[in-house]
């Protein structure tokens, strides 16, 4: 079973290779970033640097390999918005619906609300349906959709916002 050989834990610096990899694809194939040019390693590495130090970045491994990550980011430099983060989350391709997303996110939301932030975003590119069946599934509410903000890949995308408050 999948479970049995799934474990959780902090990023590391060691996990950017496998990081990148995860990302790149979504880069390179899909409107799920807007980002437009591959990450390289060493840009991933600092990037996860800049963000661990701060908020929780969590990965999965299955079988000693990354194959998803998650993390909570600045959602706005305001000092007002220092309780808000936004929150992200990456599958490896072909890993997609095994329940890695939903094990992930829930430790990932558990690690952000020990840490004292109280509102989390979540933005999705629409349409994405298994994204948006994550976010509800826990505990985000839809609240709102800007529309044609995102253009890639030669089309228009809208971007859906979601939040969950710990109250």
């Amino acid at each position: 079973m999948i479970g049995d050989l799934v474990k959780i834990r902090r990023v590391t610096e060691s996990d950017s290779k496998a990081i990148t990899e995860i990302y790149n694809h979504y880069v390179a194939t899909s409107l799920v970033t807007f980002e437009e040019t591959q990450l390289t390693e060493s840009a991933m590495s600092e990037r996860i640097r800049l963000i661990s130090s701060k908020y929780p970045y969590l990965v999965t491994e299955y079988k000693n390999e990354v194959v998803a990550y998650a993390y909570a980011n600045e959602w706005k430099s305001r000092s007002a918005y220092r309780f808000t983060v936004e929150t992200s989350i990456y599958v490896k391709n072909g890993f997609e619906g095994r329940g890695i997303g939903f094990g992930l996110y829930t430790e990932l939301l558990k690690e952000t609300q020990r840490a004292g932030f109280k509102h989390l975003i979540g933005g999705i590119t629409m349409p994405n349906d298994s994204s948006i069946r994550l976010h509800e599934s826990l505990g985000y509410e839809k609240v709102g959709v800007f529309h044609n903000v995102g253009f890639k890949f030669n089309q228009w995308a809208d971007v859906g916002y979601w939040e969950k408050r710990f109250d």
